[in-house]
């Protein structure tokens, strides 16, 4: 029998857009009407938490006027049916890949469903608002924030998804830009390690000349589209 291949694949703001989720950078370099070092810098959260906190408590609120999209369900198919390794590593910071049903699922910028305390670094759920100065439930500090993935912080789990490229047979991005790093990089080193690669997204990313294969098009359309193909095979 022949062994399946290893696939490792990237989503991100393209998948969510679709349901409604605002991309992060819009027009005019605005990420929701807000400058991102307004919003997504250590120190925007140093020089304004109240903004900071407003603006991750209303997108977070938001996540209940949304739904998984045909592409996350897809993905969510190929997850439970799939037999070889895989995993999801999504920059996005919503659930809709969760609620989707997907578990192999990695948050490589942090969730809008989480708080991180600055202060032990424990990480709690979390649903409701979160003002500065809440107390983290583990050591009472008054350091919790939103476990987001700043600009100019390390990505979660680095490691991890490293040696899942190394590993890989198959990368595939989904509704990336191919603009923020390290993420934007991924292609490239699956492609090293000896990947076949194939991007799917809406519009040519700045990436899509290190692909062995572009397919354009809206996701809910090209992925379930891929996987149906796949778990045909």
């Amino acid at each position: 029998m022949t062994t399946p291949p290893n696939i490792v694949i990237l989503t991100g703001a393209g998948i969510s857009a679709e349901s409604g989720i605002a991309t992060f950078r819009g027009p005019g370099g605005l990420w929701e009407g807000h400058r991102v070092e307004d919003v997504c810098t250590p120190g925007a959260l140093a020089a304004d938490p109240e903004l900071v906190h407003r603006f991750y408590d209303l997108r977070r609120a938001g996540l209940a006027d949304v739904a998984p999209n045909a592409a996350h369900r897809a993905l969510a198919r190929l997850d439970r049916a799939w037999t070889g390794e895989l995993l999801i590593v999504t920059q996005n910071v919503d659930d809709l890949h969760e609620r989707a049903g997907a578990t192999r699922l990695l948050h490589m910028h942090g969730a809008l469903q989480r708080a991180l305390c600055a202060d032990c670094g424990a990480r709690h759920a979390w649903s409701g608002a979160l003002p500065p100065a809440t107390p983290c439930p583990a050591c009472g500090a008054p350091a919790l924030r939103p476990d987001i993935v700043f600009f100019g912080e390390i990505p979660y789990e680095m490691d991890r998804i490293e040696a899942a490229l190394a590993h890989a047979d198959l990368f595939v991005s989904i509704g990336t830009s191919g603009a923020v790093y390290p993420a934007a990089g991924f292609v490239r080193m699956a492609s090293a390690y000896g990947a076949a690669t194939l991007e799917l997204n809406l519009d040519r990313s700045e990436g899509s000349g290190w692909f062995d294969e572009s397919r354009l098009g809206p996701a809910g359309i090209l992925v379930p589209d891929w996987v149906e193909g796949i778990l045909s095979r």
